[in-house]
């Protein structure tokens, strides 16, 4: 599959500080690739040099196949970039804020005015579109500022926290909108502070901290390295925690977790085949359960597991699966 972002050894100071430091960085057209990372971790300026917006001190970058330092002008010809806030002008309307970037792009005024209305039509706003954006609940307008960066038709779009600050349901509906721009070819590098959103949305993620790449890989594959499988049980009866505990520690060799609030039992997990023999032995001592099943670690721990002091962390040649050439 091609490669719509390529990055190598990217360097980025601001006096003093090295704030992005040998990254590397590939991304297969037509897919998303999130990107997570503490704050000041280099997400940012990182998304900030792919776009154009700053200079990198070293390393070299293609986006859509064009060098970024030889070729900036038709880089920003096939990119869109969609911040942290909504870049509309709140006193116009969604048509007008469309219609005016087509015209910026020197498009005619009927065909920017015939964009805007095809993009607004996409993502569900025809009926909202001659209303002032001021009216928008947070959702139509994450959607409005969606439909303003693919007025070029860009290959790739850059996303920076697009649903900071939504409800669940409005950020529900910017998740379709990016999956409906996936499946029409839109390459999406993601960054994002919710972690459950990378999880959605992601095809692989890319961890930065400290200015650098720690670990990169596919969501499930990061969960594994973080901490593998856990095997939890909450038997029906809590006089039989103690008897399923036993039974746990004799499978497994590990002394299980257990919550005192709900009677989940929780040991790590190496072998999926010890699930049969868990249930036969179970069934063997007359111990109902009304939970047993095998988990990953969450997103959230996995991301604490890879950029927290002292995390457990895969070595990053491990994790890359080797540096690209």
């Amino acid at each position: 599959m091609p490669l719509a972002i390529e990055a190598e050894g990217l360097v980025k100071r601001f006096k003093d500080t090295t704030a992005l430091r040998d990254v590397h960085l590939a991304v297969p057209a037509g897919t998303v690739h999130g990107v997570l990372g503490p704050n000041g971790a280099g997400k940012t300026t990182a998304v900030r040099i792919l776009a154009t917006l700053l200079t990198p001190d070293a390393g070299r970058a293609r986006v859509g196949g064009h060098d970024l330092l030889k070729d900036p002008v038709t880089v920003r010809r096939s990119i869109g970039l969609t911040g942290q806030y909504a870049a509309l002008d709140e006193e116009l309307s969604a048509l007008e804020n469309l219609a005016l970037i087509g015209r910026l792009m020197k498009l005619s005024s009927g065909r920017a005015r015939a964009r805007a209305k095809e993009l607004l039509g996409n993502f569900g706003l025809t009926d909202a579109m001659e209303r002032p954006v001021k009216t928008y609940s947070g959702g139509m307008r994450r959607r409005a500022d969606l439909a303003a960066s693919l007025v070029g038709r860009p290959s790739v779009l850059y996303l920076d926290e697009p649903t900071t600050g939504l409800d669940p349901h409005s950020r529900n509906e910017v998740w379709d909108t990016v999956r409906g721009l996936v499946a029409q070819g839109v390459t999406v590098l993601l960054t994002t502070q919710y972690l459950e959103e990378a999880d959605q949305l992601a095809d692989r993620i890319t961890v930065f901290n400290h200015g650098t790449v720690v670990a990169e890989g596919r969501p499930d594959e990061l969960k594994r390295r973080a901490g593998g499988q856990t095997l939890q049980v909450r038997p029906t009866r809590r006089e039989h925690v103690d008897t399923v505990a036993q039974i746990l520690l004799g499978l497994t060799g590990h002394i299980p977790a257990r919550d005192e609030d709900s009677g989940r039992l929780t040991v790590p997990l190496l072998d999926p085949m010890v699930m049969s023999a868990l249930v036969q032995h179970l069934a063997e001592a007359g111990v109902a359960f009304d939970e047993l099943g095998l988990r990953l670690p969450t997103m959230d721990e996995t991301f604490l597991a890879i950029t927290s002091p002292g995390g457990r962390r895969a070595p990053l040649e491990e994790t890359l699966g080797g540096r690209p050439a």
